[in-house]
């Protein structure tokens, strides 16, 4: 294809222009290529808890054009292709299929058979399939379908007309007429499903980044036409860790091995024993650390030993979720880091205040603040049509395509992102006093059954264990109602926040510990990080307040009683009291797609106990005192 250059933020590389996201760039439209596209020096991102997580040698991130030198570099970074490749003028509305040959550097496709030259547009329908694959629609097969001489049903002629009538409205007023016969087909009904099955269009098998010579994949998917900008054309697929430093109390906590484990060369030599390379990684490490080779060699059997006896979980989820579990529950025993700097606070109660704040310092145990935290964020793959189910079933959901579309991904693409955060951890004897009340166990059962029932099922399970607790319920709503909160409190926009939630339930007979906890963070894709709201409003007495006041406006939404009485809400009907007015967030906040909440669970009503349910009462009490104090 040709250099034609554009201006993509490193973060816009992962969501939302990631491999098989769709972006559009001043009337043109693009398509990200897969990894095979991007050069070998990607920078490097290190997350070895996430390389072991899903199954990597490692990460890259796509290297960063000093503003004003886009002009004088290489194209190393990712590869945009043109999608769709029917494009039209908007004056004269000939079609014209775009080839990489036509383009032209830094100039937008024209139209040259108008005087004035006017860019041409894409179309408006693109062609996908359950199997991820996406296409053009073929709009001569279209038009042509109405054909009824011998003439029209011969044409081979791919000069084609995108007209819009004033005479009906809708896409009944959009037609694609053929040049030559003169057939003509109306776009009204394009986009039923099974309508392109129906007249005779099949799935190419093919991806838009797909060269000419390529074969495409044998798919029997249905193709389904869909708008190019609707949202079920892409549902990328992403996992995020947090860089948690060495436990003080651990024997690697030493200098020397601190040193190693931080060589940026450490995960692809830990990941490389048997490799021709490993002998180079490890004079490599062994020199710019200052130890022995035999030291190298060591550190690396020692590591395998502690993953070969470290308790088995239910899955890799769980054990991110443990050491940052651990990590924000005990801040005092990890190391300093210049990665990960938090620290205890408390939400500053006195004998005077009033007792609503008393209530809410007895069901909570810990709290801590986050100076400095990174993350690193990687995309997997993509799925279209459906999202996937998360369990490689092929009848339920679509199907995950790969970053990479011709092997095995030995990399994945990645961004690096530092920020702050507020960590909130509930006494885990009130929690679990709270969850043995036989209304709230009920309660929860029956979003479980459609938890069960949903083809998100497997992908939900991931993050709230073998076991939906109403714990991991009620603590996903508090999140959403502290990220709305914070939103007004800390000068963060909504959807620049992020939600951790630590609730999942474990194996039966594991000796993991229970979580119950939230963590709110902010990151940015700037090593500067940012600039201490969350941390200003996770300190006294700003955090009582906050709390305080997101508990009382979970009371009310403006779609009550219908929310409030929902018994059902959302897809699958995953989410009972919640809605866009009072609960749900931008899907850049929410690590389950904005399933799983209930206010019920989080304040309570006449029947089932809420949590917080003795804080609010207490808070209403001293509101309404307040206005008549007789």
């Amino acid at each position: 294809m040709k250099d034609i250059r554009h201006k993509v933020r490193r973060a816009q590389t992962i969501v939302p222009f990631g491999v098989g996201g769709i972006i559009d760039i001043r009337g043109e439209s693009f398509v990200a290529a897969d990894i095979r596209s991007w050069a070998a020096n990607g920078e490097r991102v290190s997350s070895p808890r996430l390389a072991a997580k899903l199954g990597v040698e490692g990460f890259r991130s796509a290297p960063v054009i000093p503003s004003g030198k886009a002009a004088f570099a290489s194209r190393i970074g990712p590869a945009y292709v043109r999608f769709p490749k029917w494009l039209f003028c908007p004056q004269c509305r000939e079609m014209q299929f775009w080839r990489s040959d036509r383009e032209v550097r830094n100039r937008q496709p024209a139209c040259g058979r108008c005087a004035t030259r006017p860019q041409l547009a894409p179309m408006r329908f693109i062609q996908v399939c359950r199997a991820g694959h996406m296409t053009d629609i073929d709009w001569r097969r279209w038009a042509h379908t109405n054909s009824t001489s011998h003439a029209q049903r011969q044409c081979q002629v791919r000069r084609l007309r995108f007209v819009a009538t004033p005479e009906s409205s809708g896409l009944e007023a959009l037609r694609v007429v053929c040049a030559a016969c003169q057939v003509e087909r109306n776009l009204a009904g394009i986009s039923q499903k099974n309508m392109l099955k129906q007249i005779g269009m099949q799935c190419s098998g093919t991806h838009p980044w797909h060269a000419e010579t390529d074969d495409p994949d044998a798919c029997e998917e249905t193709p389904q036409a869909v708008q190019r900008g609707a949202s079920n054309v892409y549902f990328p697929i992403t996992h995020s860790a947090i860089d948690i430093p060495v436990p003080a109390a651990h024997p690697d906590a030493d200098a020397a091995t601190q040193r190693v484990v931080n060589h940026s060369l450490w995960p692809d030599f830990n990941s490389s024993e048997y490799g021709p390379i490993s002998g180079a990684f490890r004079t490599i490490i062994a020199n710019q650390c200052e130890v022995s080779e035999d030291f190298v060699d060591s550190l690396r059997r020692r590591h395998a030993d502690e993953a070969a006896s470290s308790p088995s979980a239910l899955d890799s989820d769980d054990d991110l979720s443990i050491a940052e579990w651990a990590a924000f529950s005990a801040p005092e025993s990890v190391t300093d880091s210049s990665t990960f700097s938090v620290r205890r606070t408390r939400l500053g109660i006195s004998p005077e205040d009033p007792p609503s704040t008393h209530e809410l310092d007895s069901v909570i145990s810990a709290i801590v603040v986050a100076d400095r935290v990174r993350e690193v964020r990687a995309l997997e793959g993509f799925s279209r049509y459906e999202p996937s189910s998360g369990d490689n079933e092929e009848d339920e959901g679509g199907r995950v395509v790969s970053v990479n579309s011709a092997t095995r991904a030995r990399w994945l693409p990645a961004i690096e992102t530092y920020g702050e955060g507020i960590f909130i951890a509930l006494d885990d004897d009130r929690i679990g006093a709270w969850e043995s009340l036989p209304k709230v166990r009920d309660w929860t059962k029956r979003i479980e059954r459609n938890l069960d029932a949903s083809f998100k099922a497997d992908r939900l399970r991931s993050k709230s264990g073998p076991e939906l607790l109403p714990r991991f319920v009620m603590l996903h709503t508090l999140a959403h109602h502290f990220i709305r909160q914070l939103s007004y409190d800390s000068g963060y926009n909504a959807a620049s926040l992020r939600e951790r939630v630590y609730a999942r339930s474990h194996v039966p007979g594991s000796e993991l510990p229970p979580q119950a906890g939230v963590f709110i963070y902010t990151a940015a894709g700037d090593a500067e990080g940012t600039l201490g709201g969350l941390v200003r409003q996770g300190q006294p007495p700003n955090l009582v307040e906050t709390l305080i006041r997101l508990l009382e406006s979970a009371q009310w939404c403006s779609q009550d009683p219908l929310c409030a009485d929902s018994t059902g809400r959302s897809l699958a009907n995953l989410n009972r009291a919640a809605c866009h007015a009072c609960t749900l967030l931008p899907e850049t906040c929410c690590e389950i797609d904005n399933s799983l909440l209930d206010r019920t669970l989080l304040i309570g009503d006449g029947e089932i106990p809420g949590f917080f349910r003795e804080v609010v009462h207490a808070a209403l009490e001293e509101s309404a005192g307040a206005v008549d104090p007789a």
